[in-house]
């Protein structure tokens, strides 16, 4: 089993695509990238912590190899908004992908960069590409929100 730790907007829309994906074997909802240890929903809200909504995928790369889960986190958001996605706006709504190897570095720098070249896009990618960090999980009532409440996707 590996770790991939992806942050594209609202984390809910996020966990719910991945969950999707055969060979993702579980999907967490949660902060990372900031400075405040133990956030809660309330306080990464204000954008004062540093971190962002993000999703930790634990996926058996026999079945799905982290590029298609690349694949996948391109195609849930748009990369081309800087500290936004739809309507929700700040830093904690950034776009990011957190790498865990040096070999996930370079798979996310080259994904990158083919869909920037593909002319797919009108505005160039945002992306952070940063080490991952520690990642906190989100409150219980978060985890699987869109199975609990009975609401669709909020992303692409």
């Amino acid at each position: 089993m590996e770790t991939a730790t992806f942050a594209a907007g609202c984390f809910w829309g996020v966990e719910d695509a991945f969950r999707q994906i055969p060979g993702v074997l579980d999907v967490a909802v949660g902060y990372t990238g900031g400075t405040k240890m133990n956030p809660s929903y309330e306080e990464v809200c204000t954008g004062r912590t540093g971190h962002a909504e993000a999703v930790e995928v634990k996926f058996d790369p026999a079945k799905v190899s982290f590029e298609q889960l690349l694949d996948a986190f391109w195609e849930t958001h748009d990369p081309t908004t800087l500290n936004r996605q739809g309507p929700d706006v700040g830093h904690q709504y950034r776009s990011a992908i957190f790498y865990h190897s040096p070999e996930q570095q370079a798979a996310a720098v080259a994904s990158r960069d083919r869909l920037q070249a593909s002319g797919s896009l009108r505005r160039p990618i945002v992306t952070e590409i940063v080490p991952a960090q520690t990642f906190y999980r989100a409150e219980e009532y978060h985890q699987r929100y869109f199975e609990k409440t009975g609401q669709s996707s909020c992303h692409r």
